[in-house]
């Protein structure tokens, strides 16, 4: 067994050292339900002492919790708060995907639902129409909110104040001769995806690429993400995005009420 001089060394290692044996011991606990001190201690290989004080630290931000059997430990409900942001994507990936395949099959393009992470529309999900021409997987990538028809929905649905700090962090950067630069033609455009309940990009972000998006609601009736279709400019014209934008609106109000919104 190490002892605790090897917790000792300062900074560097030593932290990282620590973070790994405290997630270590909220692995131990989420497969065993309950364990003491000296079984911890005995399976990641440090003294006793040492998983006194990760369990400490652990138990004062309520990750973890004493049984009623003195000397064993089991997760706490703090877990559930950590959790929590996970739950909702993951919620609203799994709600949304069979939607989101429907209107793939629909439409005939490829369909996203996307979030605002920092000053970013980032994409949770992904399902290729029929139509589709490219194989390109957007999902995990930070893409430009004023730039993306997604982006656009979500900036349409925050606060003056709270859009404003957004776009004052990230820009206006202009990625092809469409891009929307100016901050009163991005507002007006705003306007008219909270009046339309949809937004459009027309080769704004790339050349050649169109997109239109609406917002999926949670059931406080909070804008949450925007689920999206997107296809070459040469096919999924402005003409076809209107056309079709009322299938779109349908499938994000499908997906807002299997998220328990009753508006």
């Amino acid at each position: 067994m190490e002892n605790d001089s090897v917790d000792a060394r300062p900074e560097g290692n030593g932290g990282v050292q620590s973070v790994d044996r405290a997630i270590s011991i909220l692995d131990i606990l989420s497969q065993r339900g309950e364990a003491g001190v000296s079984e911890i201690a005995a399976q990641i290989g440090v003294h006793k002492s040492t998983v006194f004080r990760l369990l400490a630290a652990l138990e004062g931000r309520g990750l973890v919790e004493q049984a009623e059997d003195r000397g064993k430990y089991r997760l706490g409900f703090g877990i559930v708060r950590l959790a929590g942001g996970v739950t909702a994507r993951l919620d609203l990936t799994q709600q949304g995907r069979p939607v989101c395949r429907r209107l793939a099959e629909e439409i005939g393009e490829t369909v996203n639902i996307a979030v605002v992470r920092s000053h970013f529309a980032v994409n949770l999900d992904q399902v290729r129409g029929p139509s589709a021409v490219t194989t390109y997987n957007w999902v995990g990538q930070l893409t430009p909110l004023h730039a993306t028809s997604s982006g656009k929905v979500l900036l349409a649905h925050l606060d003056e104040r709270h859009r404003r700090e957004l776009i004052a962090a990230a820009g206006l950067p202009s990625f092809t001769p469409n891009t929307i630069t100016s901050m009163e033609t991005l507002e007006e455009q705003l306007r008219t995806a909270r009046e339309t309940g949809y937004a459009i990009t027309l080769e704004e972000y790339e050349i050649g690429l169109n997109a239109m998006a609406a917002p999926v609601r949670a059931y406080d009736g909070e804008v949450v993400a925007a689920v999206s279709a997107s296809g070459p400019a040469y096919r999924f014209s402005e003409l076809r995005m209107r056309e079709l934008a009322p299938r779109l609106l349908a499938g994000a109000n499908d997906i807002s009420r299997r998220l328990g919104y009753a508006g």
